[in-house]
């Protein structure tokens, strides 16, 4: 399997590829749904814009605590798409993550579809503060998550929410221009990689389906997601860092792996 998706690799030059937790992972970031994951500390409610409005304190405690990780550090896999990028195959990678370590590694056309949790913004005057500042709110001040800046009678017009889609919410990307770009993507793309998400959360969960017909889709994942058995599709339950290195190895014609 993964020779054959080796060879789709080398001859393609509108790769696109979607992104999850699994990905993060081998940079010692949790995932969501594991044994051993975020959710296992505490309910998806809490990551929910009801929680947020209802909670603001303990839902930020919780966040920057589980979702900000402003020292990891990109993995293999992070790399090597990065380095594909720069050789021209990758048309753009779409993903969940909302910790950047994409950008980090070097690739530059990325849609962050969950947001980031690098900046938070002022729901009123739309001021931007990056999770820095936020943190430093959090240690001096009482009322962190209203924003200053702005006026409005209601305290809670001015909460400062996390650049993140929350349950109930929706992100830049989830508007029909949006969604019909990434469409666009998906119908242009030559191969379809999926890395590390079980293809389960809508709408992100859709968009393999736009791919053209015959054009492959390869995923790399531990578990199994609904695409497993689909047409055209190759599945490899490896470590992506293992499974991408042995693949740009391969690519580069090199036998060490």
């Amino acid at each position: 399997m993964l020779d054959t998706c080796t060879n789709f690799i080398r001859d393609a030059r509108k790769i696109v590829v979607l992104t999850g937790a699994g990905i993060s992972t081998e940079s010692g970031i949790k995932d969501f749904r594991s044994r051993t994951g975020i959710y296992s500390l505490a309910p998806e409610y809490i990551l929910s814009l009801d929680y947020f409005y209802q909670h603001p304190i303990e839902f930020y405690q919780f966040a920057v605590e589980n979702l900000y990780h402003p020292n990891a550090l990109p993995n293999k896999g992070h790399e090597i798409l990065a380095k594909w990028e720069h050789e021209g195959k990758i048309a753009t990678i779409i993903t969940q993550n909302i910790d950047g370590l994409h950008q980090k590694a070097g690739s530059k056309n990325v849609i962050e579809f969950h947001g980031t949790m690098k900046t938070a913004t002022c729901l009123n005057c739309g001021k931007k503060y990056v999770t820095e500042e936020m943190v430093r709110r959090i240690e001096t001040m009482e009322d962190f998550y209203v924003c200053n800046h702005c006026d409005s009678k209601d305290k809670e017009d001015r909460y400062i929410k996390p650049d993140v889609v929350l349950f109930g919410d929706t992100g830049n990307w989830f508007s029909t221009k949006g969604i019909n770009t990434i469409i666009q993507y998906m119908n242009e793309a030559d191969f379809v990689l999926v890395l590390g998400t079980s293809l389960l959360v809508a709408p992100f969960s859709i968009f393999p389906q736009y791919r053209k017909k015959g054009v492959p889709l390869c995923i790399i994942n531990k578990g199994e997601t609904p695409y497993d058995f689909g047409a055209d599709t190759y599945v490899i339950h490896e470590s992506i860092g293992k499974a991408m290195t042995q693949i740009d190895n391969w690519l580069n014609n090199r036998k060490e792996y």
